[in-house]
């Protein structure tokens, strides 16, 4: 999520100086009317489009099962075994370290088109944990989880 909202800045910032241009083209001088409410509109959708894609996602962690779940009006769901897992790694970028969020990878038994990840989770390393632990309560380890 991190980098959806860092590439949205840039549309706005992009959105901010698209619309300077057309002022300084069309009146002779850039409109800041026009411009810091382009930069702040475009912004605002990004938020708000961001929040909709937090809202419509569920990460659940189970005894038996890892599922995701996405969608507000359609609904996806990805979901694996336990004991399918395989790796488990956690990620943190900079400024996710400092935001105390990261992403969790999945590696599962079924291959690359199973395979999925906890993206913009709070603590990542706790996630690890708590499946390390179900998977130790269901008596699967791994040397590489």
């Amino acid at each position: 999520m991190l980098a959806f909202y860092v590439r949205g800045l840039l549309a706005a910032i992009l959105a901010g100086i698209i619309a300077g241009l057309i002022t300084r083209a069309t009146n002779r001088g850039v409109e800041v009317g026009w411009v810091a409410p382009t930069v702040l509109v475009v912004f605002v959708i990004v938020l708000v489009w961001g929040l909709l894609r937090r809202l419509a996602t569920t990460y659940t962690i189970t005894s038996r099962r890892l599922t995701i779940n996405f969608g507000l009006l359609s609904r996806e769901v990805h979901e694996t075994r336990l004991e399918r897992v395989q790796n488990v790694r956690s990620r943190q970028r900079v400024l996710e370290r400092m935001l105390g969020v990261g992403t969790v990878d999945f590696d599962t038994a079924a291959g690359a088109a199973c395979d999925f990840s906890f993206r913009g989770v709070d603590d990542p390393g706790r996630i690890v944990r708590t499946v390390n632990a179900a998977l130790e309560d269901i008596g699967v380890t791994h040397p590489h989880v």
